[in-house]
């Protein structure tokens, strides 16, 4: 599959471009699945998320001042969650659990309004600090997230090899944690 620059799916939505609106669904969709089917969703729910999350991609490049300040991959990962929150919220199915920092760098989960709060602000914390790498750690770190194995990601990502794939991704996994955790805001949160 050919890979797209941010700036290139941009236009191409710009254009409503067919090519690559298959493009991103094949590309992405899986990330959003992901997120959905996580978070007591099903694939009928990520599939509504998604479609409801790229007309509202489609309305916004459309806008003069559109301009992405992150990955296209992060901003479509923002809409479709914030889109699902707000759906759990509808069906009263309960708070989601956005718990990828979480489970990432193995962090128990909370049970007190404190907690989530702090959890929130965690995850700000993390976000900011994954949209500022580049965007093959980006990459990388969300097919990781995903269970996706170092061939795989090997494969996905066109590197020569598993155990580069392995090397590359515990680099940008280590930078990451590094970023985070030398923020002064997670200071609070760090025993």
């Amino acid at each position: 599959m050919i890979h797209f620059s941010d700036r290139a799916i941009v236009e191409g939505l710009k254009l409503n471009s067919d090519y690559i609106i298959k493009h991103v669904y094949q590309e992405f969709f899986p990330t959003i699945r992901y997120l959905i089917k996580k978070n007591t969703g099903n694939d009928e729910d990520a599939e509504d998320i998604f479609q409801e999350s790229l007309i509202v991609v489609l309305k916004n490049v459309q806008k003069d001042d559109f301009y992405l300040t992150c990955s296209f991959l992060t901003y479509l990962y923002s809409i479709s969650r914030n889109l699902w929150m707000q759906k759990l919220k509808t069906k009263r199915k309960g708070a989601a659990n956005f718990d990828l920092i979480e489970k990432f760098f193995n962090i128990p989960e909370s049970a007190t309004r404190e907690a989530a709060e702090a959890e929130q602000m965690k995850y700000r914390i993390y976000r900011e600090h994954f949209n500022a790498m580049e965007k093959d750690c980006q990459r990388i770190l969300l097919l990781s997230l995903q269970k996706f194995s170092s061939k795989d990601i090997a494969d996905t990502m066109g590197y020569g090899s598993e155990n580069y794939a392995k090397t590359k991704k515990y680099n940008c996994k280590e930078r990451l944690k590094k970023a985070i955790m030398s923020d002064p805001r997670m200071k609070d949160y760090i025993d």
